[in-house]
C-alpha cells in the first residue's frame, strides 16, 4: 500500500476556533467544533470534516477488523426501508415519533432505518433455506436515523449517526448464545483498541425485545445513561434494568385505616412536616394517562417515579401526565390527596417496595384529609408490580445487598440475544437435519461508531484540547514549522520523510500564522506526537513533544526520525 501523502495545514479543509460554539454543552461538541472535525448542518445533523473523517475511518476500521475476527460478513443494506416488515414485527407503531417516516409520490410507505432486524431477517429468509447454511454472522457499518424531539451534545445525541450493526442467525438457542459470546469477546477488544474506559452492563431490551441484554457504557459527565456499580460484588447494570424481588411482610398488627385532617397538605413535603413524620412513611401516588386511560402509579413519599420505566413498561402505548381538565372530569380523583384504598375504575401500579403488608399514610380521595394505617394487601390492592422508581446512591444492591454507587455514562454499544422474536414474526425456517422445519433464533448487536469519537473526546481530552490515542488519531505526528523560511523548510523534508517511513503526517506549513497559534492549535487537534522545526532549524535540532504527558526533548532530526519510526 502507498504512503499516505503529507497533509499540509496550509491547504487542510479545517479552521479552528478560539472560543467555544454558544450552542455547545459538553466537552466532546466544543472541542469537535473548535478543533476543526465536524461542523453542524442543521439540529441533530453533522458534517465530518477532513480531520474528523479520518478519526471516524479509523474507528471503522477497528470495528471492520475485529467483526471480520469472528468470521462475520459485511454488507450494505438499504437505509430506505418499506412499511411492512416492521408493521409485520409491531415495530412501525413501537417506535413512536423517533421513526422517521415518510411517503413516496404514489402514496407508498417508508421509513429511515434506526435498526435492521426485520431486513436482515429477510435477507436470510431468501438466501439460507437449509441447516447447512447456518450459522451465519452478517453485518454493516451505515448510517442510522433517530427523529429525537430535542437533538442535543452534538454528535453524541443526533438525529443521523453512523453505526455498526451486526445479527447473528443460529438453529438452537446454545448457538445464539455462543454468538452472542463471540460478540461480547469481539466489542472488549474494539473498545480496548480504541483506548476507552467501559464497562458492561445488564440493561433492558427496549423496542427491540430479547431475553438477555448488555450494554457497553464508557462513563463520562456528559454521558446520558445511569449505572450502577456494586463495589462488593460483581453486579453492574442500567439503573433502567435494575429490579427487586417482592417481599411482603406481616401487617397483621397494624390497626386499622384512619382518616386524619390534614389541610393545606396537597404535597410529600408539607403532609410530613404537617403530621412530623418522614417522607418515606407516606405513600406517593403519581397519575398518568396511558393511551387515554388514568393509571396510578404507587412509591414511597421520599422516592421519584422513573416515568422512563413507566413509559418502557408500557410501551408501545403512549404516557403522559394527567391535566387538569382530568381532574375536572373525574369528581372522585382530588389532586394532592389521592389514596389507592377506593380508587374506581383506575389501574394501580406499585413499586416492590410497597409490598403486601407495609402499611402507609396516603390520601384519603378528599380534599384536606389523608389516612393512616393504610395497609397494601388489606386495604387496596396492587394490580401488578412494576420497578418505578429512580435509583439512588446507596441502595441496595439486587445481588449482595451493599449499597449502590452510580456513575453517569454514554452507551457506545449494546448486544441482545433477540431469539425468535422477528424469525416468528417474518417466518424465518430452513429445513433442518431431519427434513423438517427449524424456526431460527436471532441476536443483534450494535456499536455507535460515530458516538465512539465523542466518547473519546469526552474521556481524553484536557484542558488544552483532544488527545487522540495513536490507533484513531487523523495522523501520526504533527510538525510544526515555527514560523520562519529555514523552519518551514525544514518542516516539510521531515514530513516527507517521515511520510517515506510510513507514518501519516500532519504539517502545519501555514504562511503568516504566529507560532502561538500553531503551537496552540496543535494541542487541540490532539496528534499524538508533535515535531516542532523552531529556534535550532538552523541545527537541524527539532523538538519532540508527546501530547498526552507533555513531555519534550530535543533531538537531531535523524534521532527524531529513528524515535518516531521505531
Amino acid at each position: 500500500m502507498a504512503n499516505a501523502p503529507v497533509q499540509r495545514m496550509s491547504q487542510l479543509m479545517a479552521k479552528t476556533l478560539r472560543d467555544d460554539p454558544a450552542d455547545a454543552e459538553v466537552l466532546s461538541h466544543k472541542l469537535l467544533v473548535r478543533a476543526g472535525y465536524v461542523r453542524r448542518t442543521a439540529a441533530g445533523i453533522w458534517s465530518w470534516l477532513p480531520l474528523g473523517k479520518k478519526v471516524l475511518a479509523n474507528v471503522e476500521r477497528i470495528v471492520r477488523e475485529e467483526m471480520d475476527a469472528i468470521g462475520a460478513q459485511e454488507v450494505s443494506l438499504p437505509a430506505l426501508l418499506p412499511r411492512e416488515p416492521y408493521e409485520a414485527t409491531g415495530r412501525w407503531d413501537e417506535y413512536g415519533q423517533e421513526l422517521f417516516r415518510l411517503k413516496d409520490r404514489k402514496g407508498g410507505d417508508y421509513l429511515l432505518g434506526p435498526t435492521h432486524e426485520e431486513i436482515f431477517t429477510l435477507l436470510v429468509k431468501d438466501q439460507c433455506s437449509s441447516y447447512k447454511d447456518l450459522p451465519v454472522i452478517l453485518y454493516q457499518i451505515q448510517t442510522k436515523f433517530r427523529d429525537e424531539a430535542r437533538p442535543r451534545a452534538g454528535i453524541l445525541r443526533g438525529r443521523e449517526f453512523l453505526m455498526k450493526d451486526s445479527y447473528s442467525f443460529d438453529l438452537e438457542d446454545e448457538g445464539l448464545a455462543r454468538s452472542y459470546a463471540l460478540h461480547r469477546e469481539a466489542y472488549k477488544r474494539v473498545f480496548e483498541r480504541l483506548g476507552l474506559d467501559y464497562r458492561i452492563v445488564a440493561a433492558t431490551a427496549g423496542a427491540m425485545g430479547g431475553s438477555k441484554s448488555e450494554e457497553f457504557l464508557a462513563p463520562a459527565e456528559a454521558g446520558e445513561d445511569t449505572f450502577a456499580d456494586c463495589p462488593n460484588c460483581d453486579f453492574a447494570a442500567n439503573t433502567e434494568a435494575i429490579s427487586y424481588e417482592l417481599q411482603p411482610v406481616d401487617g397483621s398488627a397494624v390497626a386499622a385505616a384512619e382518616e386524619i385532617p390534614t389541610p393545606d397538605t396537597p404535597t410529600i413535603e408539607t403532609l410530613a412536616a404537617h403530621l412530623g413524620v418522614p417522607a418515606s412513611a407516606t405513600l406517593k401516588n403519581l397519575l398518568v394517562k396511558v393511551d387515554g386511560e388514568i393509571v396510578a402509579v404507587g412509591v414511597p413519599g421520599d422516592r421519584e417515579v422513573d416515568l422512563g420505566k413507566v413509559e418502557e413498561h408500557f410501551a408501545p402505548a403512549s404516557v403522559e401526565m394527567v391535566t387538569e381538565a382530568d381532574f375536572a372530569e373525574r369528581g372522585d380523583l382530588v389532586r394532592g390527596y389521592v389514596g389507592p384504598q377506593g380508587l374506581d375504575k383506575v389501574k394501580y401500579l406499585a413499586d416492590p417496595r410497597v409490598a403486601p403488608g407495609t402499611a402507609w399514610i396516603t390520601g384519603a380521595n378528599k380534599e384536606g384529609t389523608h389516612a393512616k394505617n393504610v395497609v397494601a394487601g388489606r386495604d387496596f390492592e396492587v394490580d401488578e408490580y412494576v420497578d418505578v422508581v429512580v435509583v439512588q446512591e446507596g441502595d441496595p444492591c439486587p445481588k449482595c445487598g451493599t449499597g449502590l454507587k452510580l456513575d453517569r455514562a454514554i452507551e457506545i454499544g449494546h448486544i441482545f440475544q433477540l431469539g425468535r422474536k422477528y424469525a416468528d414474526a417474518l417466518k424465518l425456517d430452513v429445513l433442518g437435519q431431519n427434513g423438517k422445519p427449524v424456526r431460527v433464533t436471532m441476536g443483534s448487536y450494535g456499536i455507535g461508531v460515530s458516538r465512539a469519537v465523542a466518547a473519546l473526546a469526552e474521556q481524553t481530552a484536557d484542558d488544552k484540547g483532544l488527545c487522540w490515542s495513536a490507533e484513531v488519531a487523523p495522523a501520526d505526528v504533527h510538525v510544526v514549522a515555527a514560523g520562519k523560511a529555514l523552519q518551514t523548510e525544514l518542516a516539510l523534508d521531515v514530513s516527507e520523510k517521515l511520510s517515506a517511513a510510513g507514518l501519516r503526517v500532519l504539517v502545519d506549513d501555514r504562511a503568516g500564522v504566529s507560532p502561538g497559534v500553531k503551537f496552540t492549535d496543535s494541542e487541540l487537534i490532539g496528534v499524538p506526537k508533535i515535531l516542532v522545526a523552531g529556534r535550532r532549524a538552523g541545527e537541524g535540532v527539532v523538538e519532540l513533544k508527546d501530547r498526552r504527558t507533555g513531555e519534550r526533548e530535543e533531538l537531531t532530526v535523524e534521532e527524531a526520525i529513528a524515535r518516531l519510526t521505531a
